[in-house]
């Protein structure tokens, strides 16, 4: 769908580059304190495609598979009706396993994914061009680890899709940032504590956040988002700057939150929905992710009732 087209799309379709998804899994205590072992995908580029087909998107993933691994996080993906669009690489795929009986998630052990080979990388690119180009919005989710491909194939990704009318909601840090920056992205979402790792932005403070933004913005960005935790996100929309304050519900357990924030932003935004409007969309299943032990997951019909408690307002004070 090119840009400002204002109509509603009733099935809307969100194509996820992924360029390293994960075999995770993590050990809990079930309720008569045995143990129980939890099996999925996982990595960010999962958990937005995971939340976007929750709130009713056609979601397609891109990525590599290989190895036993592999093998494995395909099947669950389409397993949870995510359409997959997949290379065949002569490495595995990377995972973890955590252990969370204890309440905490304690890092068990953790296989970094093996670097793509030229030829791989090349058809990685093809197959993600040609995926999202069929999508009314496509998301870019960062990689895994810095190595598996070279950053450089995200502003390539970035600039070919604008150029051919789609939409791109970036969710990234680091080099793939500055990659994609130039690259005008439609939204660029990152999160606080990524901004002052990367050294653009000193504090977390809402007014030295503000700046960083802009900044952010004079280099490419159309419009900036960024995720505080708990605290409300902010956001730069058409040069406007918003602070957007999610239902007060209790956490149980934060990660995955801001890649559910993205979808939700995504999946708004390809159903023709204004980017303010968006903005409600990703920070209610934001929310939603908190209150399960399970990444990026929830009910559509949670999500929508809870798009209704997010305020969002002007910096001066003015509701939208």
């Amino acid at each position: 769908m090119p840009e400002d087209t204002p109509s509603v799309v009733p099935n809307p379709s969100v194509f996820v580059f992924a360029p390293s998804p994960l075999l995770t899994v993590t050990i809990e205590c079930a309720p008569d304190g045995s143990d129980e072992l939890h099996v999925h995908a996982g990595g960010q580029g999962v958990w937005i495609a995971r939340m976007a087909a929750t709130l009713g998107a056609e979601a397609t993933l891109c990525g590599v598979f290989g190895g036993e691994t592999g093998r494995i996080v395909r099947h669950a993906l389409e397993y949870e009706g995510i359409s997959v669009r997949g290379v065949d690489t002569s490495g595995a795929n990377g995972g973890y396993v955590h252990d969370r009986r204890g309440g905490e998630r304690v890092p068990i052990a953790q296989v970094d994914p093996t670097v793509l080979t030229r030829h791989e990388a090349d058809d990685l690119f093809a197959l993600s061009l040609e995926s999202g180009l069929c999508s009314d919005v496509a998301v870019l989710g960062g990689p895994h680890s810095d190595t598996t491909v070279p950053p450089e194939m995200y502003g390539r990704l970035a600039r070919d899709l604008h150029a051919m009318g789609i939409p791109v909601v970036a969710d990234l840090s680091g080099p793939t940032l500055t990659s994609v920056l130039a690259r005008s992205p439609t939204v660029l979402k990152v999160a606080h504590d990524d901004l002052i790792e990367d050294g653009r932005a000193a504090s977390d403070d809402a007014a030295t956040l503000e700046q960083s933004m802009r900044r952010l913005a004079e280099e490419g960005a159309r419009n900036v988002v960024v995720s505080r935790a708990g605290e409300p996100a902010l956001a730069l929309v058409d040069d406007r700057f918003w602070e957007v304050t999610a239902p007060p519900l209790t956490s149980v357990d934060h990660r995955g939150a801001g890649d559910s924030m993205t979808a939700g932003i995504a999946t708004a935004l390809a159903r023709g929905e204004s980017l303010i409007d968006a903005l409600r969309w990703g920070a209610a299943v934001g929310a939603m992710n908190i209150t399960r032990r399970g990444l990026a997951t929830g009910r559509r019909d949670l999500a929508t009732r809870l798009v209704g408690s997010v305020g969002i307002r002007r910096a001066d004070g003015e509701e939208s």
